[in-house]
């Protein structure tokens, strides 16, 4: 199982929300900073999520992105207001290694399905669920889809990755939802990386257990209540209880 620190970006710092709240900020500090760490520590892969471009359709913190990319050579991957073929091929063709979509995979379906086509792997798919519902718009609105129905309808599609969000669970530091993933990889065949309170050694050993694609760490490692080297070393517990 991939393991994701995360950094969310908001005018070039490394801030984290609670539950996707704007006015319940903390800010971190240098992105890239932290970008470096998460490479020394043993962890070549990047979540990265652009709030300033989640208001805006935008790409406002590219220039930190490819700087993390530059001078980490981590993989990265973004999401935030993702809603446009241009902003998408900004990302990738700029040497992004993956782009999310969020909303406008349920808002827009032509716009999915045209990067499919062009881009393939490099895209993937945010499922941010609040009550069994799928949440768009910065996490504002529930819509009328149900989880069931979204990642069925993204399996038939041949979206390959979904980042799977728990509302209820991010930035609380309660533990993740293990019932939740545990339901969704028997059920999809798409490669599941679990966010959303991932705050524990045991969560992430659980989770490597459930064959998950990926795990993302935000809040836990900013208050050094999960160190990297630990939860790398639970991932390769949990992958190896899997396989036994």
């Amino acid at each position: 199982m991939i393991l994701f620190p995360a950094i969310d970006l908001y005018e070039g710092k490394a801030v984290r929300l609670l539950r996707g709240r704007y006015d319940d900020m903390t800010v971190y500090g240098d992105p890239l900073d932290f970008a470096r760490d998460f490479r020394d520590r043993g962890c070549p892969h990047i979540h990265l999520v652009d709030l300033e471009g989640a208001k805006s359709g935008e790409t406002p913190n590219l220039p930190t992105v490819l700087k993390i990319k530059e001078e980490t050579g981590a993989f990265c991957e973004i999401g935030g207001g993702v809603r446009s073929m241009r902003v998408i091929e900004t990302y990738l063709e700029a040497g992004v290694d993956r782009v999310i979509l969020g909303t406008s995979a349920v808002s827009d379906e032509a716009l999915l399905k045209t990067a499919l086509d062009r881009y393939g792997e490099r895209i993937a798919v945010g499922a941010d669920i609040r009550d069994g519902r799928i949440a768009v718009k910065g996490w504002l609105e529930v819509s009328d889809v149900t989880a069931e129905a979204f990642f069925a309808r993204m399996e038939e599609l041949g979206v390959k990755t979904v980042i799977c969000t728990d509302i209820s669970k991010d930035g609380a530091m309660g533990g993740t939802n293990l019932s939740l993933y545990r339901e969704l990889s028997r059920t999809y065949s798409v490669g599941i990386t679990a966010s959303g309170g991932v705050s524990t050694a045991e969560d992430v050993e659980k989770l490597a257990s459930m064959g998950l694609y990926g795990a993302i760490i935000g809040k836990a490692y900013y208050t050094g209540a999960l160190r990297l080297e630990d939860a790398l070393a639970a991932a390769e517990r949990g992958e190896a209880e899997a396989m036994t």
